[in-house]
């Protein structure tokens, strides 16, 4: 969601997650941020009733993969990644933004269960914060609204 067009979560829209198991998988790194987005994930989800959640950490961002093909193994109706990249002197911002991008859009054409991107990429730590509960909203929560959308796909 471009910050320009920000918009708050309609949660009356989203259909109940009573009866699903979702995976929130929490990247370590950058813990300030990620724990804002896994809160506000998890708040998104007890608010549309969903008693089935299971928090899986991994070290960082680019474990993030591994995490949530477990994860799609284990027969949860989706899977959310909640990671921050903040981009630092080296090219290894780049790396890891585009492996674990890779790796969630895999994850996807298994098409076995939905993998949510819930991954900030941003050049600094204030961008972070704004996304994680900040001015910007929380996009953890984005990705758990993403999350019970997808579960109930059908077609």
């Amino acid at each position: 969601m471009a910050t320009v067009q920000h918009e708050s979560l309609d949660l009356d829209r989203l259909p109940s997650a009573k009866n699903l198991r979702i995976a929130l998988v929490v990247s370590g790194w950058n813990a300030s941020i990620t724990e804002n987005l896994y809160q506000g994930a998890l708040d998104v989800l007890e608010q549309k009733g969903c008693t089935k959640v299971k928090r899986i950490d991994v070290s960082g961002s680019f474990e993030l993969i591994y995490g949530c093909k477990k994860a799609v193994q284990g027969g949860y109706d989706a899977v959310v990644a909640l990671g921050s990249v903040i981009r630092g002197e080296t090219a290894h911002f780049d790396y890891v933004c585009q492996s674990v991008s890779n790796g969630i859009k895999d994850l996807n054409l298994m098409g076995i269960v939905p993998v949510i991107f819930g991954v900030l990429t941003d050049d600094t730590l204030e961008q972070a914060q704004a996304r994680s509960g900040g001015s910007l909203g929380n996009k953890g929560a984005e990705a758990a609204s993403a999350a019970i959308e997808m579960a109930h796909l059908s077609i």
